[in-house]
């Protein structure tokens, strides 16, 4: 059986996102959330970039409100029509800093402060698949990548646990995740331990 090319996996995991009724999601979505504020990272983490999910990933937008009632700086990723590269804009009250972005996805407007990625403490970190060592495979394009090779943060992917993969395409510019965290468990990447 030959391994499944990029675009048949993400095909493949699209299909089996599709599967997981809308209820269910939602409970799991809760079970992540949880998991993500009981780890140390988290509770240490000053300055944080989070994302707004898409229909079908993960719901972790409550963190927003979690990391901002804390005291953390949020962060969201944000496009630069420009350099046509994501950075990360700091986000103060989610009900009006928001737009919609690129993708169709709610990222922060103009108005929202630059942060400079190399302040960041904490990144959570979306995908299509993810191997248990902490290979991603994200919906193309590289964006991703190229924001987490610009800052030391400690990178999280987060999914459901369909989207654990045996084995993921990685390409030289492709980088590792620290931990996969989905609703039941954590997967460490190179050199971390659970």
């Amino acid at each position: 059986m030959s391994t499944p090319t990029k675009t048949e996996l993400r095909q493949e995991m699209r299909a089996r996102l599709r599967q997981i009724p809308e209820a269910e999601r939602a409970e799991r979505s809760t079970h992540l959330r949880q998991r993500i504020l009981a780890l140390p990272h988290w509770r240490f983490s000053r300055t944080v970039l989070l994302f707004a999910p898409r229909m079908d990933e993960p719901d972790i937008w409550p963190l927003v409100r979690s990391a901002l009632d804390e005291g953390k700086t949020v962060t969201l990723p944000s496009f630069d029509p420009v350099s046509g590269v994501y950075g990360a804009r700091r986000v103060q009250d989610p009900a009006s800093d928001l737009m919609s972005g690129r993708f169709g996805v709610r990222e922060p407007g103009r108005s929202c402060s630059e942060v400079s990625l190399p302040v960041l403490d904490l990144v959570l970190v979306p995908g299509l698949a993810f191997t248990s060592e902490g290979g991603r495979l994200g919906r193309g394009g590289g964006f991703y990548d190229r924001l987490l090779a610009a800052t030391g943060a400690l990178r999280v992917g987060v999914g459901m646990d369909e989207q654990i993969v045996p084995w993921v395409p990685l390409e030289p510019h492709d980088l590792s995740l620290d931990y996969i965290m989905t609703p039941s468990a954590t997967y460490p990447g190179p050199g971390r331990q659970a």
